[in-house]
Formats: C-alpha cells, sequence, structure tokens
C-alpha cells in the first residue's frame, strides 16, 4: 500500500489556548495526553481521511531535539509532518534499498488523559525535507480516534496538499521518491508559493493528498522567510470541505498558515 499522510505537527505554546483556538475555528479538538519523554504534551484535530494536526507543546527545552530547538528559537508554528506505512520495519528496509539515508524504527508512545498507553515506532532520515514515518503498534484506532470527533462544525473533512519548504528541490525530490518508492520523474516548475518565486516539484501522497516541495528563488515572500527561520519542513496546509474557502486566522492557527478550499 502507498504510504499516506498521517499527520501535521505544530508547536504551540499553550496547550489550552490552542484547543480553544483551533475550536473557534469549527474543529473538534480533543485531548491527546502526555508523551512517554515527559517533556511535551498534545491536543489533537483528527479528520475524517484519517489524518490529523498534533498541536503539542513543550514542558521544559530538550537540548538536540530538533523540534524543541525550532519551537524555541522561531516560536510556534509547523514542526514536521508524518506519513503513515503499512508496514514500517518493511517500508524503512525498501526506502533505505532505494538510497534513503533513513534510520531502523524506534520505539515511542503516550498516555492518554484516560490512561490508555499509546505504542508505536518512527524511523527518520537526517534531514527534515521529507517526513518521519508513523507506525503503530497498538490499534491505531487508540492514537487516532474515530467516531464524532472526525467531524468538525467547518465541514473539513481531510488534507488536500501540503507544502513543504526545501533548500534544493531535485535534491529533495530524490529523497521523497525514494521513501514514496515513486515520482522520482516529477517536473521541476516555476511557480509563485506563498507570495514569492520558487521552483517546485508534487508528489502523491496516497489517493487524495499531495505533496509540494518548493525553493524559494529568493528572499521574498513567506515560503523564503519561514526556510530562513524554521529551517526545511512544512509551511502550508490545505484542508477540503464540502462548502466554504479561505485562509484561516494565523493567530489562532498558531502560526501555521492553513486554508479551506471547497470540493
Amino acid at each position: 500500500m502507498p504510504l499516506t499522510l498521517d499527520h501535521l505537527v505544530i508547536a504551540v505554546a499553550d496547550l489550552d489556548a490552542a484547543f480553544a483556538d483551533y475550536a473557534s475555528l469549527g474543529f473538534t479538538v480533543i485531548r491527546g495526553g502526555e508523551h512517554q519523554n515527559g517533556i511535551t504534551h498534545n491536543v489533537l484535530v483528527v479528520l475524517e481521511d484519517g489524518a490529523y494536526l498534533e498541536l503539542i507543546a513543550f514542558k521544559a527545552p530538550e537540548p538536540g531535539n530538533r523540534w524543541s530547538e525550532v519551537y524555541h528559537r522561531a516560536g510556534e508554528g509547523f514542526l514536521d509532518h508524518a506519513l503513515l506505512p503499512s508496514d514500517i520495519e518493511a517500508d524503512v528496509k525498501a526506502a533505505q534499498a532505494r538510497g534513503l539515508d533513513i534510520a531502523d524504527p524506534q520505539p515511542g508512545g503516550r498516555f492518554r488523559p484516560d490512561g490508555a498507553r499509546l505504542d508505536w515506532k518512527t524511523a527518520r532520515a537526517p534531514g527534515s525535507d521529507v517526513p518521519f514515518l508513523c507506525g503503530d503498534v497498538t490499534p491505531r484506532a487508540l492514537r487516532v480516534q474515530e467516531g464524532d470527533v472526525r467531524r468538525h462544525d467547518n465541514g473539513v473533512t481531510g488534507i488536500t496538499s501540503v507544502t513543504v519548504a526545501v533548500r534544493d528541490v531535485e535534491a529533495s525530490r530524490t529523497r521523497y521518491a525514494a521513501l514514496l518508492g515513486t515520482g522520482a520523474e516529477a517536473p521541476v516548475v516555476e511557480a509563485e508559493i506563498l507570495g514569492g518565486p520558487a521552483r517546485a516539484v508534487t508528489l502523491p501522497l496516497g489517493p487524495a493528498t499531495t505533496v509540494t516541495l518548493a525553493s524559494p528563488a529568493g528572499t521574498d515572500g513567506a515560503l523564503a522567510q519561514a526556510l530562513a527561520a524554521r529551517g526545511e519542513g512544512p509551511v502550508a496546509a490545505v484542508f477540503r470541505a464540502a462548502a466554504g474557502a479561505g485562509d484561516l486566522d494565523l493567530r489562532l492557527t498558531h502560526g501555521a498558515r492553513l486554508a479551506i478550499v471547497a470540493g
């Protein structure tokens, strides 16, 4: 099975404030709990298509952890994105065989507020231009809840696209394609992205979502500014909904560029 988008990670300063702000945008927000490291905790927005937003807050700095370093240097906003493997051990071996420098899976987990313990394995490449893999050990429904929590007053049902800032679009295309097993020949095009000129390539993330890797061609625009401030990684995402469209208020999204399109 192809790798699909699992979740987007967004750093927030105050978890309760983020909970309230995303709820005010029409999302159903749930408490995720505390990670087993005792340093981070989160709230979640789970979507009908199975992807979700992880709003994560740090209780203390974690030296050597890229997420912590980005947040404590650049503040709230996107940190990372994760893909869902069908078999993380096999998918990592396949990516390694295709030439991607990605580490073997490592254990992780968190405790939900109801006391349930969730366990998973993650696998990461050294660069943040490509996502990490997050494969469940305990049932995924424990981590990514089902039912009414996936229904949102704003009508959002899923994520249609993610934009990732990269320094070298050809190099990142090669790395991303090695992870996905497809897309190595996808064309690089000139485009305006987030207010500035860029070179970009678009790859599929399963049947209904795409990722655009974009390298700014200058210093103008939000893409270039995000790359300079936060390094490589996600800079924007677009939700799909039955109706309604527009950019969400950056103050309420805690620095994450999010928009809704109908369709």
